[in-house]
């Protein structure tokens, strides 16, 4: 289970950062930095965990108890995100970066240092410190991994009825059976993402079905 040691260990204000959104084939990728403005009390670390290791209803409920910590003054976060266009110019990678930094950029206080989920370093306004693992490791983090995801999968259950065809509500733009018969079936809606293969593969959309 993530703890509060690395964000300890760093002394100031440490912002954990992480991402949802790096794989699928449609919607934003969206990032989200979060700011403990003290310890966390054991009640809200005990909900937090990498959002991938809590089922939907849980991330729900931890999303909502951030959400109350920061109305409380006890947190602070800020999202960030970049489009499906934004990812087919720039590359997911970038975009993700990108993401981060409007993440970070939107946080107030500004952090001192920001702890970030993986290997590979954004360009953020503040030092950066990549942890493998991060979102099991740092309490922070974790926070982040839950609002991200949560705000993601809300968003993309908002495309849904506009574009029924594709099943947006069920897979969140992810790579499924079903999603990728929808695209050969019926092309790629403008939330696709140019320069994945099976939505270039896919063409435009016949029709908004």
């Amino acid at each position: 289970m993530p703890d509060f040691a690395l964000e300890a260990a760093a002394g100031g204000r440490v912002a954990g950062v992480d991402e949802a959104g790096r794989g699928p084939l449609a919607g934003p990728v969206v990032a989200a930095a979060v700011l403990f403005l003290a310890p966390p009390p054991a009640a809200l670390a005990a909900l937090l965990d990498d959002s991938k290791r809590l089922p939907a209803p849980a991330r729900e409920r931890a999303a909502e108890a951030l959400r109350q910590a920061a109305r409380e003054g006890l947190v602070a976060f800020a999202l960030g995100a970049a489009s499906a266009a934004e990812i087919g110019r720039l590359d997911i990678l970038r975009a993700t970066h990108l993401a981060m930094a409007r993440a970070v950029a939107r946080l107030s206080p500004a952090p001192d240092l920001a702890l970030v989920d993986g290997n590979a370093a954004p360009a953020l306004p503040c030092p950066v410190r990549c942890v493998v693992g991060g979102d099991r490791r740092s309490l922070s983090i974790a926070a982040a991994s839950i609002l991200a995801k949560t705000v993601r999968d809300r968003a993309m259950a908002r495309l849904d009825p506009r574009w029924p065809a594709y099943g947006f509500a069920r897979h969140a733009g992810y790579p499924t059976a079903a999603h990728r018969a929808a695209l050969a079936a019926h092309g790629a809606s403008p939330h696709h993402r140019p320069g994945f293969a099976p939505v270039d593969a896919a063409g435009p959309a016949r029709s908004r079905a």
